[in-house]
């Protein structure tokens, strides 16, 4: 079996444009044939013709067929243009340049090898390949790498998803900091109210929690807006950050564990809680006697 030095795949989509051209080719010599049974059938009805007779026949023959095989030429240049364009049209989606070589098109070498190749796969049966039909692989034009750039730049797409992934996340976890600092801002407002004496570091710790998680927000607010210029200063960028933000949300949570076991520690904690067991109790009762 010849061999056109390229994988499975392109193989068999090279397979498949042949049987289109064979299909075409038929047609075209199918009409040949019948504008020649055409004369036969029209002109060839006397056993004698004069040589004018002969030559107006021939020219008119020969009109017909010209007329079909140019439209048939035509036909086949379109075709290809339109093949050609479906390849650039795909290559320009990642990003690259193909480049054809027309002296190529007329290598009588490989243009037996590709009728070898036609005759093996459309006429044999035998399907072993052969190390005298097999050529090396021809190198791209310009365009070596390309392989591995499509490669590079689908890993790179990837990791670009990740990393808005991990920016929605971590955006995601700012706003819950916001949402557990607002929240330790009135529970410590609440606390200042009991305990006076703890004011001012009560506040110490609102403040260098208000900055860091500012200071975070605007870091994050840069990293995505520099996300898609350089994917790995943002990857490091946004350990560094989700470290501190865990840093802060640690510290958030012991300050509220801290601001937490202070309160409860108050006499107005213990009466509160008291009284709120009380209006359970009492909500319990009047519960149960909606319910009868």
């Amino acid at each position: 079996q010849a061999e056109l030095g390229l994988n499975e795949h392109h193989q068999n989509e090279v397979i498949n444009y042949m049987r289109f051209a064979r299909f075409k080719r038929g047609l075209c010599l199918k009409t040949v044939d019948s504008c020649f049974q055409d004369l036969k059938d029209s002109r060839l009805v006397e056993e004698t013709f004069t040589v004018d007779e002969v030559i107006d026949m021939l020219d008119g023959l020969r009109t017909v067929v010209h007329s079909e095989v140019e439209s048939e030429l035509i036909n086949t240049t379109y075709t290809n243009v339109l093949l050609l364009r479906q390849l650039f049209s795909q290559a320009e989606k990642w990003y690259l340049k193909l480049q054809t070589d027309v002296s190529e098109l007329e290598n009588r070498e490989l243009l037996e090898q590709v009728a070898e190749f036609e005759k093996s796969e459309f006429t044999s049966s035998n399907k072993k390949p052969s190390a005298d039909l097999i050529k090396p692989k021809l190198a791209p034009l310009n365009e070596g790498g390309s392989e591995l750039l499509n490669k590079t730049v689908a890993c790179l797409q990837e990791e670009n998803e990740k990393l808005k992934t991990r920016l929605r996340t971590i955006e995601t976890q700012a706003t819950a900091a916001l949402d557990e600092k607002s929240k330790l801002e009135k529970s410590l407002k609440d606390l200042q109210m009991i305990q006076g004496d703890q004011k001012t570091n009560a506040n110490q710790d609102i403040t260098e929690l208000e900055n860091k998680v500012a200071a975070l927000k605007c870091q994050f607010e840069k990293t995505l807006n520099d996300s898609t210029a350089n994917q790995k200063v943002l990857e490091e960028n946004l350990v560094i950050t989700k470290h501190d933000l865990l840093k802060v949300q640690d510290q958030l949570s012991t300050a509220e564990k801290e601001l937490e076991k202070k309160f409860q520690q108050t006499a107005a904690y213990r009466n509160m809680k008291e009284i709120l067991t009380k209006k359970n109790e009492q909500i319990k009762d009047l519960r149960k006697k909606l319910s009868k």
